[in-house]
């Protein structure tokens, strides 16, 4: 009798000894399936933003300041002026600017490059000026967009 005691505790401790184990690969099976969730989900985060203007992609680092942005939207294509600012390299977000706004078709018009840097980009229809003012500790970018006027337009202004 004393040999069945022994294997049914032997047994049991078999079974608990089964279970804590398996309970631990099951754990670090979901640790692994979080970690790796949580990396795509950095990487998407770490992807830079068309935000309003659809072929205008704008870097990572750069943040938009709402209360100094302004965007028009009709039926047509947005309008207006996007503000942001980070802690980026002026010569880095220039390069940025100039590659990335060549891929989505818009073509540079002109560089004034200074602490105080402006870009200038053309498409069919539509202008962008990109203002990027070099700080001390931030660098603060305005991204301006605007429809091209007709030459037969008439108005005030000729």
């Amino acid at each position: 009798m004393r040999w069945f005691s022994n294997l049914k505790t032997f047994a049991l401790l078999s079974v608990v000894f089964m279970l804590v184990f398996s309970g631990c690969a099951a754990l670090s099976q979901n640790e692994n399936s979080a970690t790796a969730s949580a990396s795509v989900q950095k990487d998407i985060g770490d992807m830079p933003s068309y935000y309003d203007f659809g072929d205008v992609l704008v870097p990572k680092e750069l943040k938009v300041k709402i209360e100094k942005s302004f965007i028009y939207k009709t039926s047509g294509l947005p309008a207006g002026v996007l503000a942001l600012s980070g802690r980026v390299e002026l010569s880095s977000l220039c390069t940025f600017f100039d590659n990335n706004m060549a891929k989505d078709n818009w073509k540079l018009v002109s560089l004034f490059k200074s602490p105080h840097t402006l870009m200038l980009f053309q498409k069919q229809n539509r202008w962008c000026v990109i203002n990027i003012v070099d700080g001390m500790i931030f660098t603060d970018v305005e991204i301006w967009v605007a429809p091209s006027i007709a030459e037969n337009s008439s108005g005030l202004i000729k």
